[in-house]
């Protein structure tokens, strides 16, 4: 396998959200100026060996709130019968289900997420939202759940207090490797942020991501990002690189 081993040196920078003093931003420069990029249907292995064509769509998707959720039931009423495979039993059936653990996700239906169009469909093969977003011409950030679009980018949050007493909330744009799904990430058989495979990307994580990125943090957020990315790549000889990106 040609996945790089999850512990490794990192640069990391820090400041203060732009549009909120009380939010202080700490960023992965390395992830975020690795040159991965999603190739979902062009030698993506799936996150299981029995199910190499789903990506990491098997288990569903977990929404994230109920405007998540109400937000993809709105874009869902959108689709038909040409462009998802699915529509009618997700029609008959709901699209939702709940998990063992009580948590609202997108339903399985046989394997996995329901709106995966599988290989084959005449509509499309991938995600229907995703295909809804093109058609419409808008961005997948509106179309799919939270987890879909942001994936494989981890925000984090944290409450920080300094030893002088005061407080601010930490938050964290880097990478979704395996230890973010939990105990069972370690079980995939296939994961691509740290897969050499995936690190093919013409551009940086920070530039192919922006709309993401923009959509986690805000937009002058953002903006001081890409100043910190860029002042990175230029001393890529003192700072750490991502270990699954190509050498020269």
């Amino acid at each position: 396998m040609p996945e790089v081993d999850l512990v490794f040196p990192r640069a990391w920078v820090e400041f203060q959200d732009p549009s909120d003093e009380s939010q202080v931003f700490k960023c992965d420069l390395t992830w975020l100026t690795s040159q991965w990029t999603c190739i979902f249907g062009s030698g993506c292995c799936g996150i299981y060996a029995d199910r190499p064509d789903d990506g990491c769509c098997t288990l569903g998707a977990h929404f994230s709130d109920k405007d998540d959720e109400k937000r993809v039931k709105r874009w869902a009423k959108k689709l038909d019968p040409e462009h998802w495979q699915f529509h009618d039993e997700g029609r008959k059936g709901g699209i939702v289900e709940v998990d063992e653990d009580g948590d609202r996700k997108t339903r399985v239906h046989e394997g996995a997420c329901i709106f995966l169009n599988r290989p084959g469909f005449p509509g499309g093969y991938g995600c229907a939202l995703h295909g809804l977003a093109l058609r419409h011409d808008t961005h997948f950030v509106e179309t799919k759940p939270d987890v879909c679009w942001q994936l494989p980018i981890r925000r984090t949050f944290r409450d920080v207090e300094l030893p002088d007493g005061t407080e601010y909330t930490e938050v964290s744009i880097g990478e979704y490797d395996r230890r973010g799904w939990g105990p069972g990430g370690h079980d995939l058989d296939w994961y691509c942020s740290g897969n050499t495979e995936a690190h093919v990307g013409q551009e940086p994580v920070y530039i192919s991501n922006e709309r993401e990125l923009v959509e986690l943090m805000g937009q002058a957020a953002y903006d001081e990002l890409v100043d910190h990315c860029e002042r990175h790549i230029k001393s890529r000889s003192a700072l750490a690189i991502h270990p699954a990106d190509p050498r020269d």
